[in-house]
């Protein structure tokens, strides 16, 4: 597996769950000589990475780009894909093709779907919030289809959104009834531990579905300090045959050094011995 770490620039707000928030490269440096396989960005807005410098910023590092992150667009641009205006609805769709060119750009496989998907809004019915959602995911699909990136749609715990909260059987039900094949699953061990009964069982249930996984413990912090069962998280991971990017989206706790120090010691470790 590929041990990566979310980042993100300077101007990302204390909600974007990354332990660096600094320029680019400084950041980008700091995550090579720490020993991770590769980078997530976690953006608000698809301009805020310049493709001309981020390509060979990569090369000369020698770091992956495994995915992109919307997560920012939710808690920063304040739009999401089941709003109840349609000008808000729209310019979510815009902000995801964006995404979703840009990774084309840079040639990743992923661009995430967490809470930019909105829930279901007070006083609205399930089926009308649904609705608008299914429309909003297969045009992102689609936009994405002939450019080979994937669509991961990341259950989310009931604290911070209503709607596919859980992996099995929320997440698995969504991306059934969907059946576009670019869009998959997105695990989040954190989100897990609120929502699903058993990690393990969850992501054996997902199977070929799972796409992206990213890893935090059940304190949001760095894998090892909470009491999420990683063991057996790799194990069943390793059982449907994943063998992919798994990203540390992590609080920097006790320092944003520490944590990521922290997260791939205990992940290498684990990783290797399992």
């Amino acid at each position: 597996m590929k041990i990566c770490l979310a980042i993100a620039p300077p101007e990302a707000g204390p909600a974007s769950f990354v332990v660096f928030r600094d320029q680019i490269e400084v950041s980008v440096e700091k995550v090579r000589r720490l020993g991770y396989d590769g980078i997530e960005l976690a953006l608000a807005l698809p301009t805020e990475i310049d493709v001309r410098s981020m390509r060979p910023l990569l090369s000369a590092t020698g770091m992956e780009l495994v995915a992109v992150s919307t997560g920012r667009v939710f808690s920063e641009q304040r739009v999401w894909l089941t709003h109840p205006e349609q000008s808000a609805r729209r310019r979510a769709i815009d902000i995801m093709f964006g995404m979703i060119d840009l990774a084309a750009e840079l040639n990743v496989r992923r661009v995430n779907v967490g809470r930019i998907r909105g829930g279901v809004a007070k006083g609205r019915s399930l089926d009308v919030s649904e609705a608008r959602f299914f429309d909003a995911m297969c045009q992102c699909a689609d936009h994405a289809r002939d450019s080979g990136v994937g669509v991961m749609l990341e259950p989310v715990n009931r604290y911070e959104i209503n709607y596919i909260n859980s992996v099995l059987p929320d997440g698995i039900d969504v991306v059934r009834r969907l059946c576009k094949p670019n869009i998959q699953l997105m695990p989040d061990l954190f989100h897990m531990n609120i929502e699903d009964v058993s990690i393990s069982a969850s992501l054996i249930a997902a199977g070929p579905m799972v796409g992206y996984v990213h890893l935090a413990d059940s304190n949001r912090r760095a894998p090892g300090q909470g009491h999420t069962d990683f063991v057996a998280a790799i194990e069943a991971l390793a059982t449907i045959g994943y063998d992919d990017a798994v990203t540390v989206e992590i609080l920097p706790h006790p320092s944003a050094d520490e944590a990521a120090k922290e997260a791939i010691e205990f992940l290498r470790s684990l990783i290797e011995s399992t």
